[in-house]
């Protein structure tokens, strides 16, 4: 991994790798939906892959059903995740057969949110409903760890995250100027502030890579090297970081994290690598140097180890 000096200065003073990877979480919102929903009502949603959903419910209940789980109750002020975009459904509890989200007619209200009224007539449920997309692969690497549903109960607290869901609450009932701007960048905030009260509190988190992150040690070399990947890191140069001998080093972060250090550290860069190389129109020589690699040739060669595909096949045709 080398190139640098093995003592690259003193590490700073209070890191947080946990936070640093909800940091890289770099949600991209592709659709939200206020649902105005009166019962009966049951909505078949698809398969999102490389996204997770969002539902949050401001008034009434609805039920959550992933196929092989139990449902899913989800009363007014609950925040649920389905953070791997597996198909599911939602519904009023009454067990109709359900209609593909796609089948139900939409009122556009711009490019990236929509307002959906569903249903017989009877009690009425509202929710706001978001497919967002994962841009860094530590932010995706973070979401593999979660379960196939996350679910929090917003009202039981008085707290920041009852008042985040009051206003997209408020927000929803009332859609003023502006109101689908301010929708999306809270459910965003809601995403990180869910997966957060998950990591705090389910013992699933305090496992793997996790807890890896969690470590005083392999926490700090990981926090590091998530900051700036392309430093030409050394293993001297972590361990030091990080407070330990190389070959302790060496060995709690290979048993935390499941692989040696450099081959965490390469295949970080080439998914920095695949991501840049489907949305960046920088050269490839440019794309090299950003993921840590002087020489073309052996960011291809790598690349093509990786990928079992070269580094161009991967550009996307110029927009005509």
């Amino acid at each position: 991994m080398g190139g640098m000096p093995d003592h690259p200065g003193p590490p700073s003073p209070t890191p947080d790798p946990l936070g640093d990877a909800l940091h890289l979480l770099r949600l991209t919102g592709t659709l939200y939906c206020r649902a105005e929903l009166t019962a009966p009502w049951s909505i078949a949603m698809p398969a999102f892959d490389g996204c997770m959903a969002l539902v949050v419910v401001t008034s009434g209940r609805g039920v959550l059903q992933v196929e092989g789980a139990p449902p899913r109750a989800l009363e007014a002020g609950s925040i649920t995740l389905v953070p791997h975009g597996v198909p599911h459904t939602l519904h009023d509890g009454q067990g109709g057969a359900p209609v593909p989200l796609f089948d139900i007619p939409v009122e556009q209200v711009s490019e990236r949110y929509e307002i959906m009224r569903y249903g017989g007539g009877g009690e009425a449920a509202l929710a706001l409903y978001g497919v967002v997309r994962l841009d860094h692969p530590t932010g995706r690497r973070l979401v593999a760890h979660l379960p196939e549903v996350l679910h929090t109960g917003a009202w039981d607290d008085d707290g920041w995250l009852a008042g985040t869901v009051r206003l997209i609450a408020r927000e929803a009932a009332a859609l003023r100027p502006g109101g689908e701007t301010v929708l999306t960048r809270l459910a965003d905030v809601l995403v990180v502030q869910a997966i957060r009260a998950w990591l705090d509190a389910s013992p699933l988190a305090r496992q793997g890579w996790l807890a890896a992150l969690r470590d005083e040690h392999v926490g700090r070399a990981l926090a590091l090297i998530h900051r700036d990947p392309a430093r030409p890191w050394t293993v001297a140069a972590l361990a030091h970081a990080s407070g330990l001998s190389r070959s302790s080093f060496s060995a709690r972060f290979t048993g935390l994290v499941g692989e040696p250090v450099g081959q965490y550290l390469t295949s970080l860069r080439l998914a920095l690598a695949h991501a840049l190389l489907q949305d960046s129109p920088d050269p490839l020589q440019t794309i090299a140097r950003r993921v840590g690699y002087q020489s073309e040739a052996a960011f291809s060669r790598a690349f093509r180890r990786a990928y079992a595909a070269s580094p161009g096949s991967l550009r996307r045709p110029p927009t005509p």
